[in-house]
């Protein structure tokens, strides 16, 4: 499953350096599929639909770091285990349940994410 930011956030910013796929985002701020990845230009999600990786997509959250499920592998691929839980001092970055994938999902998006 991917990773969340409860709103336990002290907003320090340890997490957002750790993630190899660009996936944590300050509050308020816009993301991007291109952002840490290979994508670039009109793509096709693993869902299948169409998007611009170049586009800003709007924050997921306006008050503390987010994490974007859609770039989320929980470090498969990369690390042994998901580095923003790893380095959060306040254990605010936990397991999604609205958001549960096995191995094998996220290792595919790692994939997907990075070209490989």
């Amino acid at each position: 499953m991917a990773i969340i930011i409860t709103d336990e956030c002290i907003n320090c910013g340890a997490c957002e350096p750790e993630c190899p796929n660009t996936a944590i985002y300050e509050g308020a701020d816009d993301w991007r599929y291109k952002d840490g990845t290979s994508l670039s230009g009109t793509i096709i999600l693993p869902d299948g639909t169409e998007v611009d990786a170049d586009d800003a997509q709007t924050p997921i959250s306006d008050e503390v770091y987010y994490i974007v499920p859609g770039k989320c592998t929980e470090c498969k691929g990369f690390h042994d285990e998901p580095q923003c839980a790893a380095v959060c001092p306040v254990d605010c970055c936990v397991p999604d349940d609205n958001h549960v994938e096995d191995e094998e999902t996220l290792l595919a998006r790692q994939a997907f994410l990075h070209n490989e």
